[in-house]
């Protein structure tokens, strides 16, 4: 195992952010006078490991290429899933000449604040991995396992209120519990074979370490900051604008 891999940064923005609601793009929303997405390649770009990096974009994106960014970029065109777009990018960063035990760095556009040290961090670890290594936070907050009420119970409760008909059925334990972020770093020929196995038998995956989850390959969790929040709904753009700003005041 090579313990001192080649770094390949690639950042996925192929996606419409349907959940964001706004009518472009949610890695061009602006916050602080630059779009998510320069925000994170800027990121990428103040570790020492990260000198280039891989942008994979929709087929129709036009405004990709108009931006400028701190690192060199390589524009890859992405598929409908997340998947598919990753094994893209996966795809050229092997057939520009990458030995299949480098390293790929995975991050979203939309996870702008993510602190320099937390990438240098999840980077270390997975040199040490014979797979790969990702960031995630502990969950802190208590969980609720929801139901729907059954249809009589529904109706007599109907009687009193209007509500989505979704109700607590228990607490989950949060133990053990924890929330994926990005970035996601893996062995880049373990990473494409992976992706491999989950088009071949056409599985769903919702993040790259999903795909080894399936054949029950280890990797590794590295706690990463809360700053680290993706912009998913509009009320965290709010969030993000303080936490960035706070972060420049304290450099």
């Amino acid at each position: 195992m090579n313990t001192t891999p080649n770094i390949h940064a690639m950042i996925v923005a192929a996606g419409r952010g349907s959940r964001f609601g706004a009518a472009i793009a949610k890695q061009y929303t602006k916050i602080n006078g630059q779009t998510l997405l320069q925000h994170s390649v800027t990121r990428l770009a103040s570790s020492g490991y990260i000198d280039h990096c891989y942008l994979v974009i929709a087929a129709d994106d036009e405004v990709a290429s108009t931006l400028t960014y701190t690192l060199p970029m390589n524009y890859v065109v992405g598929g409908a899933e997340r998947w598919q777009s990753v094994r893209a990018g996966v795809s050229a960063i092997l057939g520009s000449g990458a030995d299949k035990s480098d390293l790929v760095l995975i991050h979203d556009a939309a996870r702008p604040a993510v602190p320099t040290e937390d990438i240098d961090s999840v980077i270390t670890a997975a040199m040490s991995e014979p797979y790969g290594a990702i960031l995630a936070a502990p969950v802190a907050d208590t969980l609720k396992l929801s139901t729907a009420l059954p249809a009589k119970q529904l109706d007599d409760h109907n009687d009193h209120c209007t509500n989505d008909n979704d109700y607590i059925k228990t607490t989950v334990n949060r133990q053990h519990m924890w929330q994926a972020q990005t970035p996601q770093v893996f062995r880049v020929g373990e990473l494409s074979h992976l992706l491999d196995y989950i088009n071949e038998h056409q599985l769903h995956i919702t993040d790259e370490a999903s795909a080894f989850e399936y054949l029950e390959l280890p990797i590794r969790l590295v706690t990463g900051s809360r700053q680290n929040i993706k912009l998913t709904f509009p009320d965290d753009a709010i969030v993000l604008a303080a936490i960035l700003t706070a972060q420049v005041s304290s450099r």
